[in-house]
């Protein structure tokens, strides 16, 4: 029904009447997006800053097209501009301007939905060889940069061969678009067996009907490069499941002399993201804690710096599109609850 709505009736919303509040918005993911509509609805002149040169966030250049048609993103920005709200691409906030460069623009209050696109990397030899990618390059790149059109100069590797590293929702993302892409074998490798897989069910199960090949109680130990410094191939290491570790799951541990090598041409890193240290690191006062996550009051989601918000994947690391939603939404009625009484309006 939302489907047939949005491509048959085309009713362009109603501007709300301005408050005259400013607030800012820093990144365009689904909690920024959701935190500026319903600052807009209410009537605040909402800019949104995202350091792309297309809003959308997480929703455009992680999540591959067969699994979030891009037109339904760009629908939602559409009518985020209907609302009055203006959106700047190209803005690296920590970079191009600052969190308090932003303040002294006249924005009462900013929400920061930067989410977690740093990536993480086992440390092994080889990783910095050509080929190697982190499942968040090689998705953007294929998304939002879109290396599978013939008319588009992106750049990615013709690949024949590809090790996905990792088992969770990113890495069945990243593997299926190798495959979409040409790729005639495609390797999950996961270090624990199939009942640890943290990725859903069905994604898993999406990934065997299209061949995936799950390479389970497996790790990486080193990636093997040719003459010219490219993948030619992933040395791999079995292992058996031990006692639990801190997360309760049983610890994987190395079966001694079970090494063995997959041929691949490219590898991808698919093992998680932690938030950006740029904001942090350009915004006195901004606390984080040891995995580079911000800190906030779990009640209106203020960070340690006062009319400064977060949410989303920037506070929890990487998670789910509807937990970011909704802190977008929370974050959005504290601000409100923050800035009408202070601007003389005690009935929001």
């Amino acid at each position: 029904m939302a489907d047939w709505y949005r491509t048959h009736v085309d009713e362009p919303l109603e501007q709300p009447e301005s408050n005259g509040i400013k607030v800012a918005v820093v990144g365009s993911g689904p909690s920024s997006l959701t935190c500026a509509s319903d600052l807009a609805h209410l009537g605040y002149e909402v800019t949104i800053f995202e350091a792309f040169h297309t809003p959308g966030g997480v929703l455009v250049y992680g999540i591959p097209e067969f699994r979030l048609p891009k037109a339904i993103v760009q629908d939602e920005v559409k009518k985020l501009e209907q609302l009055g709200v203006t959106i700047m691409t190209n803005m690296v906030v920590g970079k191009v301007l600052s969190i308090d460069e932003i303040m002294e623009m006249g924005n009462q209050a900013v929400f920061i939905g930067s989410g977690a696109g740093l990536p993480m990397f086992m440390g092994i030899p080889g990783e910095g060889l050509a080929g190697v990618y982190s499942a968040n390059e090689y998705l953007t790149r294929t998304n939002l940069m879109k290396a599978y059109l013939e008319d588009y100069d992106t750049p990615i590797i013709d690949s024949k061969a590809v090790a996905v590293v990792g088992g969770g929702n990113v890495a069945m993302d990243a593997a299926r678009c190798a495959t979409r892409l040409g790729a005639e074998k495609t390797y999950i490798i996961y270090r624990r067996g199939e009942e640890e897989l943290p990725a859903r069910r069905e994604e898993v199960e999406h990934a065997k009907a299209e061949g995936i090949d799950f390479q389970l109680l497996c790790n990486p130990v080193r990636i093997l490069s040719d003459e010219h410094g490219r993948v030619n191939g992933i040395e791999c290491i079995r292992m058996e499941l031990g006692e639990p570790d801190d997360s309760g799951r049983r610890r994987p541990v190395p079966v001694e002399g079970s090494n063995f090598v997959l041929d691949v041409d490219t590898v991808i890193m698919s093992l998680g993201t932690s938030p950006n240290p740029l904001i942090r690191s350009t915004t006195p006062g901004l606390e984080a804690n040891r995995k580079g996550c911000l800190v906030v009051n779990e009640d209106t989601l203020e960070t340690t710096r006062s009319h400064v918000y977060a949410g989303g994947d920037a506070v929890t690391g990487a998670a789910t599109v509807i937990l970011a939603m909704g802190a977008g939404k929370k974050a959005a009625a504290a601000i409100d609850a923050a800035l009408r009484p202070k601007n003389g309006d005690e009935n929001p």
